[in-house]
């Protein structure tokens, strides 16, 4: 049998959007239990206030991502929509948290696993919202209020982001060049797999006379896009 290792990010799972809900439970039954492992990059979520939400979707996915857990190992890590994922989120679903920077060893080719938003080093007023936004002070005094106040922020917070995103031009919100030059530089790895920027493709570049690759992850909006990679190398995929 070939052995998979299975990349997503990008779900932004939300009760408003039950066929992409569907699709991805669809997957953690019967797909992803026959890979090796599964990597899930940032945004599961389209919104994380909490450990402690009690709202249905949050309970529904915890259960549905456990027996996946106990059939193979299932790493989630932060992205820019569900960073408060916490302790209590692992224990519920037995998924293990990665850090922003995670370096593995994917069948013989280094790799950075990275949500892919601190490339983004050209969107300034985002990389300043996220500074705040991931300081222990904020999250704490965030984390202190009721959920009802906390959803209130978080819609607001979404609010004020579509709103930004409007005036930004593609080319701002991209991966910059140099930021991903400097990230392949720092980590010695042959390989970047990354979400964040909903541009699925498999970049190769000569970064200090070495052939690398980037790979870019696709977002759940439409359907479901994933990275397959074994021994022989890694290829996009739909998932329908």
């Amino acid at each position: 049998m070939t052995t998979q290792t299975l990349f997503i990010s990008d779900l932004h799972l939300d009760i408003q959007r039950p066929d992409i809900l569907a699709l991805f439970f669809k997957f953690i039954q019967e797909q992803a239990p026959l890979a090796d492992s599964l990597y899930i990059l940032g945004d599961l979520f389209e919104a994380w206030i909490g450990d402690d939400d009690d709202a249905e979707i949050c309970q529904t996915v915890k259960a549905a991502l456990k027996p996946l857990t106990e059939k193979i190992p299932v790493f989630v890590m932060h992205g820019n929509r569900d960073f408060l994922l916490g302790k209590q989120f692992e224990q519920d679903t037995g998924c293990q948290l990665l850090p922003e920077q995670h370096t593995l060893d994917v069948y013989g080719v280094s790799t950075l696993l990275m949500h892919g938003d601190t490339l983004c080093t050209d969107d300034v007023a985002y990389l300043q919202l996220r500074q705040t936004l991931h300081h222990p002070l904020w999250q704490q005094d965030f984390l202190s209020k009721n959920l009802d106040e906390r959803r209130l922020m978080a819609q607001q917070l979404r609010q004020q982001s579509q709103a930004a995103m409007q005036s930004k031009s593609e080319e701002i919100m991209d991966a910059n060049p140099q930021a991903v030059e400097t990230a392949f530089q720092q980590h010695k790895v042959q390989r970047i797999i990354h979400g964040h920027t909903h541009r699925p493709q498999i970049h190769t570049t000569d970064v200090a006379g070495t052939r690398v690759e980037r790979v870019v992850l696709g977002d759940w909006y439409q359907q479901g896009s994933i990275l397959v990679c074994d021994a022989q190398g890694c290829h996009l995929s739909v998932y329908e």
